[in-house]
């Protein structure tokens, strides 16, 4: 594939993860309406679909916080990857943050003035920088693509921490309920899809917090996924805090590997009502 293949396809599917819902997503929404009992919730419900299929049709932001972009790239066990590859992909994200527009909120200057944001902001989207990149291998003789967009509110809800185990299944999934519970009643833009990684490390369970954003399905829950999406659903948050059966959409939850030892490192994203913000390319 040519160079500027790479970067214009890249390009539209930054876009593309910024302004569509999958089909399995929109297909929640519709069943959380059909099932919903509070007005005021069912009519948030609406409003979000409704945002959803006129962003997609324009190829707009789904929010005004348009998001950073995460990068996990799949490669097969034949493909060969290359820097050259991997900048035309940063280059695809820029030119892609430009053509959405992406919202310009990146921080100029020196580590202390990023840190401080006295460096002043950047007037360009293409400014806003992705995360580093995620490689993974897959069976597939294929290169695979996931960009995803995250934005500010559920990075500040976010919680990564160690869990002690105490040899129990229902000790970890009670404290991510327990985490889940309180950040989707203080992140507002819900209904959430929770994302989580249970991992060695914080690092991993990170990663692998994206894993489950890119193998997450709306219609295809595990039983520990399906228990987690109807314990915090129980709390009565509901779409933006009005109250309702809808706190949570679903929750994907991707187990890595795991060392013996007392605890558990646990990454929980609460993905807010517009998130995951996902597209995939095979290259």
């Amino acid at each position: 594939m040519k160079n500027d293949d790479i970067v214009s396809l890249v390009r539209d599917t930054l876009v593309k993860a910024a302004s569509t819902f999958s089909e399995d997503k929109k297909n929640a929404y519709r069943e959380a309406v059909s099932r919903e009992e509070n007005d005021r919730a069912k009519w948030v419900l609406e409003r979000i679909l409704e945002n959803a299929e006129i962003a997609e049709k324009n190829l707009s932001p789904l929010c005004d916080d348009t998001g950073i972009p995460h990068v996990l790239l799949e490669v097969g066990p034949d493909v060969p990857v290359t820097g050259k590859m991997l900048d035309d992909i940063k280059e695809g994200i820029a030119q892609g943050l430009d053509a959405l527009p992406g919202r310009p909120m990146a921080i100029m200057g020196d580590d202390a003035e990023r840190i401080d944001q006295s460096g002043g902001l950047s007037p360009e989207s293409r400014a806003v920088e992705p995360a580093p990149f995620v490689i993974t291998g897959c069976r597939e003789n294929v290169m695979r693509l996931h960009i995803m967009m995250f934005g500010g509110g559920p990075a500040i809800r976010a919680k990564t921490y160690r869990v002690f185990h105490k040899h129990s299944v229902s000790v970890v999934i009670d404290e991510i309920v327990s985490w889940a519970v309180e950040a989707v009643g203080q992140l507002g833009c819900s209904p959430c899809t929770l994302a989580i990684g249970v991992g060695r490390s914080h690092f991993e369970a990170s990663a692998l917090m994206l894993q489950a954003q890119v193998e997450g399905r709306y219609d295809r829950q595990s039983d520990m996924e399906k228990e987690i999406t109807r314990r915090v659903n129980e709390a009565d948050i509901g779409p933006l805090g009005l109250h309702g059966n809808t706190s949570v959409l679903a929750s994907f939850m991707k187990v890595g590997p795991q060392r013996a030892s007392g605890v558990r490192i646990v990454c929980l994203r609460p993905c807010c009502c517009f998130e995951p913000r996902i597209a995939t390319l095979e290259l």
